[in-house]
């Protein structure tokens, strides 16, 4: 499809207009649900019945360098991920680094029913799972028909 204004695809011209403006801006992602450039860890988040359920996925981080918390109906995940040692010494010479190290945090906003009284954290092969207990309240019920 051409457009005698444009003498191209407006498509194509749109995607034109957005390399443009990433490389204008840095890069900032083309849509609000675009996971952020470069977030360390990433996540998964879902829920059951009884919890919400977080995984981040975090390889090569000690666990006692991870600390979890609760605070005004925000889960925060923060630790570091030390740099690892090159095999063959000084004289090796780096071309590209995809690995990120260095100091982390995520902070991720929790439902309202979240109940943060009820938070279990463990940390097994490379993944921390964090389970939030939801309040009574909003649990499902059956209701009896009389």
């Amino acid at each position: 499809m051409s457009d005698p204004y444009f003498g191209a695809d407006l498509l194509s011209e749109f995607e034109s207009l957005q390399r443009q403006m990433s490389s204008l801006f840095g890069g900032f992602p083309s849509s609000i649900r675009s996971e952020r450039l470069a977030a360390f860890p990433q996540i998964n988040i879902g829920s059951t019945d009884n919890s919400i359920e977080i995984v981040a996925f975090a390889p090569g981080v000690n666990p006692g360098s991870l600390e979890v918390s609760i605070d005004k109906g925000l889960l925060s995940i923060s630790g570091e991920r030390a740099a690892a040692q090159p095999e063959t010494g000084d004289a090796s010479r780096r071309y590209a680094q995809e690995r990120f190290t260095g100091a982390f945090r995520r902070v991720i906003e929790l439902p309202q029913y979240a109940d943060p009284d009820n938070v279990t954290a463990r940390y097994v092969n490379g993944c921390l799972s964090v389970s939030i207990g939801k309040r009574e309240a909003s649990q499902p019920r059956a209701i009896t028909v009389q």
